[in-house]
């Protein structure tokens, strides 16, 4: 099947090592028969840079033949393609701790105007990724990307952003999320800790 889809995508195909073809073969499976076990897949850093390219070759593709129409796909292999991009899409969701997938996966869904799956990524912040990592995204270039890295800061507990004040890179972005609780949630405990570092500054 993958090689019905062109040249572009079977060249990323042959360079994903054999684990990480067989998590994508095993998702589809998965997705075929209605079940959900993406959970279950072996997955490391590498697999989630693999999987990275391929969802990025397989959108590029399908960009290609819906606007440039530079790529001639029958409607059947269209669709099929469509399909293991969006099952891609789905496992990257439920794995991907890296900074720079979010913001794929953010854009991907932007495009396609999928509201509810951007609302499933802000969720996942919070809940799996590292404080340094949200830090990341909120300094990102893509507005929706650093509001709903933003987003997440304003919600996290004072201890966590306090932990952020001592890093180099991340201390101005913790105090931008102090402040953000303050004026939305009126907390007064980011506002004793703001006051306590001007005056330590002073």
């Amino acid at each position: 099947m993958i090689d019905d889809f062109g040249d572009r995508i079977a060249t990323v195909w042959s360079e994903l090592r054999p684990a990480t073809r067989g998590l994508v073969v095993r998702a589809l499976q998965a997705a075929a028969s209605g079940t959900q076990t993406t959970r279950s897949f072996q997955y490391d850093a590498r697999a989630d840079l693999e999987l990275s390219r391929f969802l990025a070759a397989l959108d590029a593709t399908l960009h290609d033949r819906a606007v440039e129409k530079t790529v001639t796909l029958n409607p059947e292999t269209g669709g099929k393609l469509k399909s293991v991009a969006d099952t891609l899409a789905g496992v990257l969701q439920d794995q991907t701790e890296s900074a720079e997938v979010f913001a794929q996966l953010v854009r991907r869904a932007e495009i396609q105007k999928d509201y509810k799956r951007i609302d499933t990524l802000a969720d996942a912040l919070t809940a799996r990724f590292p404080p340094s990592e949200v830090c990341e995204l909120a300094r990102s270039e893509d507005v929706i990307v650093r509001e709903l890295a933003n987003e997440a800061l304003a919600r996290c507990p004072v201890s966590v952003l306090i932990a952020l004040l001592n890093d180099e890179v991340d201390s101005e972005t913790a105090r931008e999320a102090l402040r953000r609780q303050i004026v939305e949630y009126g907390s007064e405990e980011a506002r004793r800790i703001l006051a306590a570092l001007d005056q330590e500054e002073i």
